[in-house]
């Protein structure tokens, strides 16, 4: 289960919450028992791993180059259909 952070705007009060995904949101406060909660953005633990994505499929160059003709596929590094350089 996700961990979130939520912070009331009445009190000032910062928490952290595990909740289910399917779990409605927070209203009150812990603290003070206004209906002031927000629930903050914070950075995740989410990792994609094993084949096929960016990070493990990637060309070990930074300066790699794209097609330097369009095609209709499109550069295998970004998909674009135009010549450019990462």
């Amino acid at each position: 289960m996700p961990i979130y952070e939520y912070a009331c705007q009445a009190c000032a009060h910062h928490f952290e919450k595990i909740q289910k995904f399917s779990d409605a949101p927070l209203i009150d406060c812990p603290a003070c028992q206004k209906p002031k909660l927000e629930k903050l953005i914070s950075a995740s633990g989410f990792q994609l791993k094993g084949e096929g994505w960016f990070k493990t499929s990637s060309k070990s160059s930074d300066n790699a180059v794209c097609h330097p003709e369009p095609t209709t596929l499109g550069c295998g590094t970004c998909g674009k259909t135009q010549s450019h350089s990462h």
